[in-house]
């Protein structure tokens, strides 16, 4: 990993160097005192959340702490609107209902039918698991949860064929659970962390409200097309190197005998929640209150499932980073930062170009942009109020230009540091770091030209 440590250290240095240069030949002139500032406070919060120099939450406490300094706000409270917004509670509802969906068993469930399904044969279970993958966002949304459920099967299988650290099934079971894992994640906005925040940014940058199933219906064609180009792709490349071809024996899978405890009593009120999503208008019930409903249900001393210390292990330091990220992004909007970044950036596309060319430079734009980031999520909020500014600045609309956006920083995994199960999968050894690269790249620029073309003729 120290390869994948440099890296972003060194793009932290020529963000710094960028900011001098223009700094030095004036190009900061057509900026106000303040916004001057915001660029600076914007280059240190990139800096700290590439390099990771301390922990996530003292960095994001001293973002928040800079921005109270530099008298950003006009009063001290403006500096934690961030924390306000929906997606945060959204984001820790969702996560407490995927932790008790494992506490109840439930996930155990949904690998016993995909276990089931194969009937013993490993071919089968290679097909399975890539079907399950793009579908289990709906079922439980957290791609750490799906990783950490499907992780012990694929030992399991591939230990008892002896088929070695670098077999075909294990490196591409790997890169089903931690690439694609989090590719999938983005095929409904409830699917995890990413898509929600995503969700809420065209909310408040935006201005449209989009349904459950107006974002399903919209991303999910372009993904699963990116997806299935990629996983031929991915299929083939591993098997070109791994020699000997899979075993067709049959084998002896142990799937739950029987249903865990108070199964239905959990599972039912979750579809249940799942169902509100998608023919409840949002405008008139926010959907955050189908989640904390269940919560509370899920509480109740008859089921036991959600207790003090499930809420004490919630990842803490996710919930300040996102919160100091959003209060960052609706600084860069609310103060015009983002409309002059964007308007000097407009300088470098040509004139006369057609709105497939803007469309083209966008999405580079927005593909170099997320290299300046490790988490998703925050550069999902840091981008997405500049790119808004660009689209209107070039009369695009919104809304296809938020979901190039979308999928191209959810789709971008050329490092094992752009996602959290991309790291994991990494970490488990099946493919090398050369390996990571060719088939990160290979995916991320599928992903990316697929939504282009979306961007152009469909959306």
């Amino acid at each position: 990993m120290r390869n994948s440590k440099l890296v972003p250290r060194v793009l932290a240095f020529l963000l710094a160097a960028g900011f001098t240069l223009l700094w030095m030949f004036g190009l900061l002139d057509v900026y106000t005192d303040d916004q001057k500032l915001t660029l600076l406070l914007l280059g240190i919060a990139i800096g700290l959340w590439t390099v990771s120099a301390m922990p996530l939450a003292a960095s994001s406490l001293l973002v928040l702490g800079l921005l109270l300094l530099f008298r950003l706000t006009e009063e001290p409270e403006q500096a934690f609107a961030g924390f306000l917004s929906d997606a945060l509670y959204f984001i820790l509802a969702l996560t407490l209902i995927s932790k008790v969906l494992v506490k109840a068993k439930a996930d155990q469930v949904f690998v016993g039918v995909l276990l089931k399904m194969s009937k013993g044969k490993v071919q089968r279970l290679l097909v399975g698991l890539p079907l399950l993958i793009v579908f289990l966002p709906i079922l439980l949304p957290s791609a750490v949860a799906r990783f950490r459920i499907l992780e012990p099967i694929i030992e399991q299988v591939n230990n008892r064929f002896a088929l070695g650290k670098r077999s075909l099934f294990r490196q591409f079971s790997f890169y089903v659970i931690g690439m694609m894992n989090q590719n999938s994640t983005m095929i409904v906005f409830t699917g995890g962390g990413f898509p929600i925040l995503a969700a809420q940014l065209l909310s408040d940058f935006g201005g449209i409200q989009i349904s459950w199933l107006g974002w399903f219906v919209r991303i999910a064609p372009a993904l699963w097309l990116s997806l299935l180009v990629v996983s031929f792709g991915v299929w083939f490349f591993f098997k070109r190197g791994s020699g000997a071809g899979l075993q067709m024996e049959q084998m002896e899978f142990t799937p739950a005998a029987r249903l865990p405890e108070r199964f239905w009593w959990v599972i039912i009120p979750f579809f249940a929640m799942i169902i509100s999503w998608i023919v409840i208008d949002q405008e008139q019930i926010p959907l955050i209150v189908a989640p904390f409903l269940l919560l509370a249900y899920y509480a109740l001393p008859m089921n036991g499932l959600v207790d003090d210390r499930l809420v004490r292990d919630y990842d803490w330091e996710t919930f300040l980073l996102l919160g100091a990220s959003f209060s960052l992004g609706y600084l860069i909007e609310e103060n015009g930062t983002a409309g002059v970044l964007a308007s000097q950036l407009i300088q470098l596309l040509p004139a006369g170009m057609g709105q497939g060319v803007n469309i083209i430079f966008i999405a580079c734009l927005i593909f170099l942009l997320r290299f300046l980031f490790v988490v998703p999520s925050t550069s999902m909020i840091v981008i997405f109020p500049i790119i808004v500014s660009f689209a209107e600045m070039l009369g695009l609309p919104i809304l296809p230009m938020a979901f190039l956006l979308i999928m191209i920083i959810g789709g971008v995994t050329i490092l094992p540091i752009h996602s959290p199960t991309t790291f994991l999968a990494f970490q488990k050894g099946a493919f090398s770091q050369r390996e990571q690269l060719l088939i990160g790249s290979f995916s991320s620029i599928v992903i990316t030209s697929i939504a282009i073309i979306f961007a152009v003729f469909i959306w």
